[in-house]
């Protein structure tokens, strides 16, 4: 399937209506990993939720890979990840990715804005 055409269908792992509160939530319970996918200039002037796992959208296709040299053992494929970036469009497309190489359940949970309205933590 091409990648860019998957991004106009639901992702297969999403479950609908999974909210920004609902990962502060599981994240508290320590039920989802988060996935910051924003750049690092954006994480160094605006923190990230605590404990996420940071990857900007350009490097998630091999850092979030099981198969490739450069994955980052903090994400676990049959764990839930919550992705978020600064507004949704580049966790949308992240969602995608993961779910293309296996994650069990993805959730876009929109922007940063909404984890720290959610009543997320933030670490700097």
């Amino acid at each position: 399937m091409n990648f860019f055409a998957g991004l106009m269908n639901p992702a297969r792992g999403a479950v609908p209506n999974y909210s920004a509160a609902d990962a502060v939530r599981d994240a508290a319970e320590n039920g989802v990993t988060l996935l910051d996918v924003r750049g690092h200039d954006e994480v160094a002037m605006s923190g990230k939720a605590k404990d996420a796992v940071h990857i900007p959208l350009m490097l998630v296709q091999h850092h979030a890979d099981p198969r490739h040299p450069e994955f980052n053992k903090a994400l676990d494929p049959s764990k839930p990840v919550a992705v978020y970036c600064a507004s949704g469009a580049r966790s949308r497309m992240a969602t995608q990715m993961l779910n293309q190489m296996g994650y069990a359940q993805v959730h876009n949970i929109g922007g940063f804005g909404d984890w720290v309205a959610a009543g997320g933590s933030v670490a700097r």
